[in-house]
């Protein structure tokens, strides 16, 4: 399991000698081997590659770089590095709370009232799935506490086809099920010895999917068709990349969202939300958003 702290990036970037050397990796990469990494926080970026160093036994990174140049194998697993692939069952509680008690309650309410349909939720960055699954937990729950049925689909994305692959599959370690809740792990999961696997009932509402965040030639995932979301959770993802690659994504994420939809992020990623613009905070500390209605 990939520890978050060894992946979260750092406010410190590398010495300025070595910034001469991080370029050219970078175009190494483009260049050499068709890789683009440029999108990537530096912070981030540097990171990595000291992580690449010491598992290559490189002494600089001059030295790196031009084993680098040579070996498309440590590129690959240069670039694999860089994938964001951690996620957690109730990940934020808060946050979960917020959308349980408050949010998806109110966004219930308003179908109701408007007849618009299903509520639609997208994960974007989704990993192995447990994002989204724990969003439809909360449906699922929900719709049976109303005694009537709930309309809802989540459309979950990721650029990973080993995460999801695991997404699709729907089967989890149990020690990945800490943060579920005793009654939710036994009405939502089947056990057979140390693996715990999704309903079917639960499995049937959620559709994963590749999407790349950054395509620039789609407004949402081509399987929502539309987008129109009243929900989109992009948590933990956005400090990865550089300022005008948050920007983008941001731009999109606002784009798909329904009037008076709502944005989760992770909190730490607050911040970067509310310079944007476009959004206002629905209550802090946990990052949740709301799209802001332009005046008529």
């Amino acid at each position: 399991m990939i520890n978050e702290s060894d992946m979260k990036p750092e406010k410190n970037t590398f010495p300025r000698w070595r910034k001469a050397t991080l370029d050219e990796i970078v175009e190494v990469m483009r260049q050499v081997h068709g890789r683009d990494v440029s999108r990537y926080d530096e912070s981030f970026l540097t990171k990595s590659i000291d992580k690449r160093l010491a598992a290559t036994s490189m002494d600089t990174p001059v030295a790196y770089l031009e084993h680098l140049a040579q070996d498309r194998e440590e590129a690959e697993a240069l670039f694999r590095s860089l994938s964001i692939g951690y996620s957690e069952f109730f990940r934020d509680p808060l946050t979960f709370a917020l959308l349980e008690q408050v949010v998806l309650p109110g966004l219930a309410e308003k179908k109701e009232k408007t007849g618009r349909g299903e509520i639609r939720v997208w994960s974007a960055g989704c990993a192995a799935g447990q994002e989204a699954w724990s969003v439809a937990i909360l449906l699922e729950e929900m719709a049976a506490a109303r005694g009537k049925p709930l309309p809802y689909r989540i459309f979950a994305t990721d650029l990973s086809p080993a995460e999801l692959t695991v997404a699709r599959t729907g089967v989890y370690d149990a020690v990945g099920l800490q943060n579920v809740r005793w009654r939710h792990l036994h009405t939502y999961f089947t056990r057979k010895e140390e693996r715990y696997t999704l309903v079917p009932r639960l499995r049937d509402r959620v559709d994963f999917s590749a999407y790349d965040l950054l395509d620039g030639y789609s407004v949402c995932p081509p399987v929502s068709v539309y987008g129109d979301f009243d929900l989109v959770l992009c948590c933990n993802l956005l400090f990865y990349y550089r300022p005008e690659i948050r920007s983008a994504i941001l731009e999109k994420v606002q784009g798909c969202l329904a009037p008076g939809g709502y944005f989760v992020t992770g909190e730490t990623e607050g911040g970067i939300v509310k310079e944007s613009g476009g959004l206002r905070a629905v209550a802090p500390p946990p990052a949740v958003f709301q799209k802001i209605e332009p005046r008529r």
